[in-house]
């Protein structure tokens, strides 16, 4: 199975708009972050962990062909809001593009998307095929089965998934110890980790390593990284064994 970070920024990415921080100024390709999501490539098929504003140009820079299947953490904007490229797959391919999301995500989905799901929705407009998802039942697309875990971000909900060895977690600030359990044993571990400050509604630093260290992976890598949380290369060589920042584009290889 092969992993495709095509974004590991916040909701306004890095470097952010008018900002002049270290961070957003540096010319370290790594320090430039697309809003959060990741590619997975398993038994013949691709699938996709959110589709943010910069779906589009992550599609492109991974020159992806095919896409089997979207599936939705949850419903903020820089999840969701580039689901309305999936055209070019709808039309090429000829194929509705199945949509993986809990009834929250799919409420909104029909707010922010209302003219997919009219009654008199025109030609030319993505097609979206909606499979409802919890945390109580894993799913199966083709041959991957994945297994989704419930985290809070806030008081939002939201869903990481396991495949085997593997897990995701995105903007996550709580776990509930039954949601854990469902973590424990993975060999590959993605979390999110905004900043070194304390936030509302994420995992800062110390969160994302106190849960790495409950968990023990062989490896884990830190996403969802906003600006305040420093230059890439700086912060690498702080974190622990076994953790690392992930950074656009990188790819990884797990069972």
């Amino acid at each position: 199975m092969k992993i495709t970070f095509l974004g590991t920024g916040t909701s306004q990415g890095v470097p952010v708009i008018g900002c002049d921080c270290t961070t957003c100024q540096s010319t370290n390709p790594k320090d430039k972050r697309l809003r959060s999501s990741i590619m997975i490539e398993d038994n013949g098929r691709n699938l996709i962990i959110d589709a943010g504003p910069d779906f589009r140009q992550q599609l492109l820079r991974e020159n992806v062909k095919d896409l089997d299947a979207i599936l939705l953490t949850h419903e903020h904007i820089d999840h969701i809001f580039g689901l309305d490229e999936v055209r070019s797959f709808n039309y090429f391919l000829n194929k509705d593009m199945p949509v993986y999301a809990n009834l929250e995500v799919q409420t909104a989905l029909k707010r922010v998307y209302q003219y997919l799901f009219s009654s008199t929705a025109h030609p030319g407009l993505a097609k979206l095929e909606l499979h409802t998802i919890t945390k109580e039942k894993e799913i199966k697309i083709g041959n991957t089965t994945l297994l989704p875990i419930e985290v809070m971000h806030d008081d939002m909900k939201v869903l990481g998934f396991r495949i085997r060895d593997f897990t995701y977690i995105t903007d996550a600030k709580t776990i509930a110890p039954e949601e854990v359990d469902k973590i424990r044993g993975t060999k590959v571990l993605i979390v999110n980790a905004l900043r070194k400050k304390l936030h509302r509604s994420h995992f800062n630093v110390e969160e994302a390593i106190a849960l790495v260290e409950e968990i023990k992976p062989e490896k884990a890598y830190f996403t969802h990284c906003g600006h305040f949380l420093g230059l890439h290369d700086e912060i690498n060589k702080e974190l622990p064994h076994p953790i690392e920042l992930a950074y656009d584009g990188l790819q990884i290889e797990t069972t």
